[in-house]
């Protein structure tokens, strides 16, 4: 309220200006006398009430104002400034458009490199594995962009670094504007790139690991050309008007996430699609991926999810469709795990007013609005990268722009025309106008006007605009045009409690069992009839595992059994391991012994696995004896260790204390992580031809790979008999790792296991 604009009253009459002669005499001879006190209080207040009314509400609203001022950042105080920020009149900056000088790259040692695909990381440390991974991806140029608190002498070879010093000398107008310390640094190495040859920027930070280190096989890099994907893609409905943002994470097997930047408002909308439309594929110029281990949450996600210091590593289903927003319905994009077509070059500039956590989603937001100017879209790809937690503090403080302005901010970006006629003028206007709503400061406005200028100057060609749909009626979808998929619901461990303190007992173990498991590829090899197991294995092992491969020496379609050899049976992994890349390990299991998983929590699956530890099943024996099948063995065996390259030769060497004696193990159970997988396939390659036996094969692969004490341990409790025992009851155990052997012939003995097993999964017995 504007006190001091009010015209001020004139005063009342003090009460000794009246008159005696205009008063009765009665009543002049009572205002002479002597009134009592209060008389007088109360006429005095009543005449001054207006000013004490007035005087009151100014000391009130400067005390409260500055109450909250020193009070901390309280959500009155938020709303206060978002409200005042709506009085806020920038000045729109002025461009010449057709009058802006080039800038060209004279002063890098890279001036004359071009490249067409560039990831782009800021950095603030020396080269994690992670950084160094990336530099390591075939065909694309990795740009690390430095601030205040990257080291001097920061390297990585085959990397192009862009020091502080570097990006004040490139010419570039952004840089009077950027923060010293902040990751939107990264604006400098945008520019960088587009001035280099840029077609596709892959935005991604520090801590992200591309799955199979392959981009294209995750995204559609290309768009155009013969590798482009001719496809049609599922989208969003857009049949509720009222809708204008999305939860993706809900698509991809997860509703109890929410991405960093949506409304909180939304969280609660955890129902899957209805239905879907399509889109053909070709202007998915922002390609979103999301993050497998640490997805983008926010710290409300964060903290309240979060069991003690224990690592978040959530996993979404890598088997559902990419699926693309229609106009008028938005999704949460960040700096993390995008993909930026040139169409979209525009769209990378990170706005420098907002706090860092805000600053990609606010970016995201406003891009997608002006996306649809020129027919463009964004689209949500299954896991593309897996990000690891650091366990390290979200500073919710940083997020409050997010929190306070979001659900605000999206419907003023879907309800926002402009009738410029040339993309870059929209950009302007838009910027301008969100810093009259008060999203950004005039500080953004300013930088929307450098970043525009310093494209331009870098040669980058603004897109052509195109006719919106959002002013028209929607379309009515009609039956044939509705598509329906039904998300997985994959398991939701992450709920800040302990699941066994709040669901089914039983039910926690087996949340927890398949947490741990349920990336990993269980493989059997069924020397029994596979016609009356296969399912039962399936249905035994596939509640805990990613898949379970059967492998036969007879082939059934029907039944999905694959065809392979027993006695070289590790010759038909690789093509396995090639089908489930992504995968963290594989576990190979015959099927005469049975694995009690519950016992193997505890093993590290970063590990090889084996039997070494379990008396007679790994064993050595000497070859100047009178076997002749041994003899043969350790002459092949002689000849693929003479041609492995030195490290495998080492540790073989280094185990191995004898050349005439050779390491035999049935192998009927070993387990090879992610990390072992190139290594087992050379040495496979290696072998070639020569006819090893799988059970001296396996032992000389795992010598190879590592030293034995490096293995882990975690099969040294299996029950391990040459023999079956006449009683199998009498040898299962449900404190040990597994047993052998024990085998399957019927459903009556399949039936018959389950309830043997109960002991340990009590849940087993639902299956019976």
């Amino acid at each position: 309220m504007q006190v001091q604009d009010r015209p001020s009253s004139k005063p009342p009459k003090p009460l000794n200006q009246y008159h005696d002669d205009k008063l009765p005499t009665s009543s002049a001879r009572l205002f002479n006398s002597k009134p009592p006190k209060s008389l007088d209080f109360f006429t005095w207040v009543c005449e001054n009430l207006y000013k004490i009314i007035t005087l009151f509400i100014l000391i009130t609203t400067v005390a409260a104002l500055f109450f909250l001022r020193n009070g901390g950042e309280s959500t009155a105080l938020l709303c206060i400034e978002s409200t005042q920020s709506h009085f806020v009149h920038p000045q729109l900056p002025q461009i010449h458009w057709n009058s802006i000088p080039p800038i060209e790259d004279k002063s890098s040692v890279f001036s004359s490199f071009k490249s067409e695909k560039w990831i782009i990381v800021s950095i603030s440390d020396y080269p994690s594995e992670e950084i160094r991974k990336l530099g390591r991806i075939k065909g694309w140029q990795l740009l690390a962009v430095g601030n205040s608190k990257t080291p001097k002498d920061w390297g990585l070879k085959g990397t192009i670094f862009l020091s502080m010093e570097m990006q004040a000398q490139l010419g570039f107008r952004v840089v009077d504007y950027l923060p010293y310390d902040s990751y939107v640094r990264k604006s400098v190495g945008y520019l960088f790139a587009i001035q280099h040859g840029a077609k596709k920027i892959f935005d991604v930070d520090d801590r992200g690991e591309v799955i199979d280190d392959d981009i294209g096989k995750h995204f559609d890099v290309e768009l155009v050309g013969k590798e482009t994907r001719q496809e049609v893609i599922l989208q969003y409905s857009h049949q509720n008007p009222n809708r204008t943002v999305v939860n993706p994470y809900v698509h991809f097997g997860q509703r109890s996430i929410w991405p960093r930047g949506l409304p909180l408002e939304n969280v609660g909308e955890i129902g899957h699609e209805e239905y879907y439309t399509e889109v053909f594929g070709g202007k998915q110029f922002i390609q979103q991926g999301i993050s497998n281990g640490l997805p983008d949450v926010d710290s409300v996600f964060y903290f309240t999810r979060k069991t003690g210091l224990e690592a978040f590593d959530i996993r979404f289903d890598v088997h559902a469709p990419k699926v693309a927003l229609p106009q008028g319905i938005m999704v949460p994009v960040n700096s993390f795990n995008t993909i930026f077509q040139s169409s979209a070059f525009w769209a990378l500039m990170l706005p420098v007013s907002v706090s860092s956590m805000a600053s990609d989603v606010l970016r995201g937001y406003w891009a997608q609005r002006l996306l649809w100017e020129i027919g463009g879209y964004v689209v949500v790809y299954p896991p593309t990268i897996h990000r690891y937690d650091r366990i390290e503090a979200y500073p919710f403080s940083e997020e409050k722009d997010l929190h306070v302005n979001v659900g605000r901010l999206i419907k003023f970006l879907v309800n926002w025309s402009s009738d410029k006629h040339r993309l870059f003028e929209k950009i302007l206007e838009l910027s301008y106008v969100m810093a009259e709503e008060g999203f950004w400061t005039e500080k953004d406005v300013k930088f929307t006007a450098a970043w525009l200028q310093d494209l331009l100057a870098v040669g980058y060609q603004q897109p052509r605009l195109m006719s919106l749909e959002l002013d028209r009626p929607r379309a009515n979808i009609g039956h044939g045009d509705r598509k329906e998929f039904v998300p997985r619901k994959l398991p939701s461990v992450h709920l800040g409690v302990e699941e066994t303190g709040t669901v089914n007992y039983e039910i926690g173990n087996l949340i927890r069992w398949r947490k741990n498991f349920g990336n990993i590829v269980l493989i059997m090899f069924c020397s029994g009839p596979v016609e009356r197991t296969a399912l039962e294995w399936r249905l035994l092992y596939g509640r805990i595992f990613k898949t379970v491969i059967i492998l036969s020496e007879q082939k059934n379609v029907d039944l999905a059994v694959e065809q392979g050899q027993l006695d070289h049976i590790y010759k038909y992994l690789p093509k396995l391991f090639d089908r489930y890349s992504s995968a963290d390990g594989f576990l190979f299991l015959q099927d005469n012994t049975i694995l009690n998983y519950w016992n193997l929590l505890q093993a590290d699956k970063t590990k090889l696995w084996i039997t070494n530890k379990v008396s007679k099943s790994w064993a050595t024996v000497s070859v100047s004896g009178d076997s002749d099948w041994f003899a043969k063995q350790a002459d092949m065996v002689k000849k693929v260790v003479a041609t492995m390259p030195v490290h495998f030769q080492v540790n073989y060497k280094e185990s191995m204390k004898s050349e005439q004696s050779l390491t035999i193990c049935n192998s009927e159970l070993f387990y090879v992580p992610h990390n072992f997988v190139a290594d087992f396939v050379d040495l496979v390659n290696i072998v070639g031809d020569l006819n090893i036996h799988h059970k001296v094969a396996i032992p000389m692969f795992f010598m190879a790979m590592d030293s034995q004490q490096n293995f882990d341990p975690v099969f040294k409790t299996m029950k391990y008999k040459q023999k079956r025992p006449a009683n199998l009851t009498m040898l299962y155990s449900a404190e040990v790792a597994a047993i052998h052997p024990w085998t399957i012939s019927s459903e009556q003995e399949f039936i018959k296991l389950i309830r043997t097993m109960a002991a340990g999964d009590p849940l087993l017995m639902e299956l019976v």
